[in-house]
């Protein structure tokens, strides 16, 4: 059974996980540590990772690859999870596998739920959210592949038992407001390394590791931040908003 050592930090949360198995079952063992406020994530991860191996008995050398939320999320978190991820797989010489943040949502919405139909969506600041929508059949297949937008351009395909998780829809209530899925949302889903070291057994299994030097974060915005000029058009813009 693969060791793999999970880290994820796109969003106010970060985490670090260390999971042993083939994939998404029961029989995957997965212990786990967190860490909340975004400034402290490059201090707290590296802690976080010597505590799970040393619990486990194990060095970084013992695993067989690490996972890392390449995204979509905070653009410094990503990059932080992904040079984290690299500095230690290069010490190691492990393979990484970069994994969509999304997708770890939608896991964790079928461990909690039983769903094998989810809508993952994440606040993305600025009024805007990303989202993806995923389909259980084994292993996820995408069935919207992420993308960033407002909340109200979200549009999943209609299919039965549409479950929805993660805090864009806590952050937007009003642009949700009215839409069947949203109604159960469970809205205090976000990417967790728990999850990406379950699906990174299957992602290792299925081929999809890289070397450290090509890993890379997914971005789906290019631009994340606004000039003063900017902003002061936007808020302009708003104040004459009906």
């Amino acid at each position: 059974m693969p060791i793999i050592l999970a880290i994820e930090t796109s969003s106010e949360l970060a985490s670090c996980a260390l999971a042993r198995g083939s994939g998404p079952s029961t029989d995957v063992h997965v212990t786990s540590r967190e860490s909340s406020g975004v400034r402290t994530h490059s201090q707290s991860v590296l802690p976080m990772v010597q505590e799970l191996l040393r619990e486990a008995g194990i060095s970084l050398s013992d695993c067989d690859a690490i996972a890392f939320g390449a995204g979509p999320g905070s653009f410094t978190g990503v990059r932080t999870a992904c040079g984290v991820a690299q500095g230690l797989a290069f010490g190691a010489r492990l393979p990484v596998l970069p994994l969509v943040t999304l997708e770890a949502m939608a896991e964790a919405c079928r461990a909690r739920t039983g769903a094998t139909e989810v809508l993952a969506v994440l606040d993305a600041r600025m009024n805007e959210v990303y989202w993806a929508q995923y389909r259980w059949a084994g292993e996820w297949e995408t069935v919207c592949a992420p993308a960033l937008g407002a909340p109200e351009a979200v549009a999943p395909v209609a299919v039965d038992g549409l479950a929805a998780c993660g805090n864009g829809f806590s952050a937007y209530p009003d642009a949700f407001a009215g839409h069947g899925f949203a109604a159960n949302a469970h809205a205090d889903i976000l990417p967790h390394a728990r999850e990406l070291a379950v699906l990174g057994a299957c992602a290792l299994a299925a081929g999809r590791a890289v070397a450290a030097d090509e890993a890379q974060p997914l971005y789906l915005r290019n631009k994340v931040a606004y000039t003063s000029a900017e902003r002061q058009a936007i808020n302009a813009a708003k104040a004459g908003e009906p």
